[in-house]
């Protein structure tokens, strides 16, 4: 199958150290590749893909200081994707742009759909999912399709890693970890007094973004000046089965409708049990008394801490195996291609014969 991804500029794919969308895209993207399809990839220049790389603009945008207006290059890329489509160089197209795409790409034949990574919870959605209530999207959680239920909802696809990209190293655990990034939403100061609570170190492994600078200097900083806590900044894949294995728990004490939450399958991957607030897609991810807790409040996660030695860590990397692997997600996308090739064919052949 001629596949056609394409990504969001803003990071290299894989991105150099965060970056939720731009890994997953990559971890497909491979995974695609692997089982036999011709992909080619759209997205920034220092992008390293075993697929055909279309290169959009040479830098992720994130590290282009001379970009002020990211929307004009992704204009630039969905017309570089609509041209190659008129060559009829695809079989399918798959965005991962929210809804950048819908307009342009509903008049024309290609079929594809739209992956949403984000929260769909905010007013201005309603009307974009009203008026496309006709484009194919998936979602990456149940919970993430309960504010926009009019949208053409194809299927829920849980994200995936690759299998050994996160593996248990053989070490004791002895900390509580956080990992991911700083902000409110993600409830770091809510961790830092779970962990003190408990008495247990809390290591911090998370980015700090620049809308989220003030909330770090006024609320974090002076929580992290406690010797129970310690701030080691952002880290990549090659630090995370280190950091993750020696952590008893990975606290997610989120205060937003998380659309999935990648970082509790990095745990689960590498054997560590997860305690996360009840938001969002937390149950769909965590399994209760096997894989986590899922808590309600600090008062219960404190008391999930004293649980943790409780878990089979081996279980929970089996779970992983089982759930979250890179090949079940590219399996299920291609169904959901198929599907929809099948689905479009009536319409391929009546644009045909009216040209």
């Amino acid at each position: 199958m001629r596949i056609a991804q394409v990504t969001p500029l803003t990071e290299a794919v894989p991105p150099k150290l965060y970056g939720g969308t731009e890994r997953i895209v990559h971890w497909l993207t491979e995974e695609l590749v692997t089982l036999g399809n011709d992909v080619t990839l759209f997205a920034s220049g220092d992008s390293h893909t075993s697929a055909r790389l279309e290169a959009v603009w040479p830098k992720a945008l994130r590290l282009d200081g001379s970009v002020r207006d990211p929307n004009a290059l992704h204009i630039v890329m969905l017309e570089r994707v609509r041209q190659k489509c008129d060559d009829e160089e695809f079989d399918f197209l798959h965005f991962h742009l929210d809804y950048y795409p819908f307009s342009l790409f509903s008049r024309q034949p290609t079929p594809f759909l739209t992956t949403l990574h984000g929260r769909l919870d905010l007013p201005e959605h309603q009307p974009v999912f009203t008026t496309f209530s006709s484009v194919p999207v998936i979602s990456i959680s149940n919970a993430q399709r309960r504010p926009v239920p009019q949208a053409n909802w194809i299927r829920t696809i849980h994200h995936g890693l690759p299998e050994n990209l996160l593996t248990p190293r053989p070490v004791k655990p002895s900390y509580l970890g956080v990992l991911g990034r700083i902000a409110p939403e993600k409830g770091v100061d809510r961790a830092i007094k779970i962990a003190i609570r408990c008495g247990i170190p809390l290591k911090i492994a998370a980015k700090i973004d620049r809308a989220d600078e003030e909330y770090f200097e006024q609320i974090i900083r002076p929580m992290i000046d406690h010797p129970l806590v310690e701030y080691i900044g952002e880290i990549g894949d090659r630090e995370k089965s280190d950091f993750l294995s020696g952590a008893m728990g990975l606290l997610v004490p989120i205060d937003w409708p998380e659309p999935f939450g990648l970082v509790m399958i990095e745990a689960m991957a590498c054997g560590t049990p997860v305690i996360a607030y009840n938001r969002g897609s937390v149950p769909e991810i965590v399994e209760q008394d096997l894989t986590g807790f899922i808590v309600e409040d600090e008062i219960s996660a404190v008391a999930a801490v004293d649980r943790l030695h409780q878990l089979d860590r081996g279980m929970i990397r089996k779970q992983f195996e089982a759930r979250f692997t890179a090949r079940r997600m590219a399996l299920d996308y291609l169904a959901a291609y198929r599907s929809l090739m099948e689905a479009s064919e009536p319409r391929i052949k009546l644009v045909s014969s009216a040209e």
